[in-house]
């Protein structure tokens, strides 16, 4: 699985800090990075589960 060339990051509203958060890019599939080290490479996670973590997240 790979992510779009340019995908879109988002970084969480709630998170204060430019540097202590994950973000993530919602394509076909669903890639997450660490924010201080964006160059370090993705986990990408099949859309669907993504959608089941993060409703049993909330």
């Amino acid at each position: 699985m790979t992510l779009p060339n340019r995908p879109t990051w988002r970084k969480s509203s709630y998170s204060a800090s430019q540097s202590e958060c994950v973000e993530v890019a919602l394509a076909p599939v669903v890639g997450v990075r660490d924010t201080k080290d964006r160059e370090g490479g993705e986990l990408t996670i099949p859309a669907e589960a993504w959608a089941v973590f993060t409703r049993r997240v909330r």
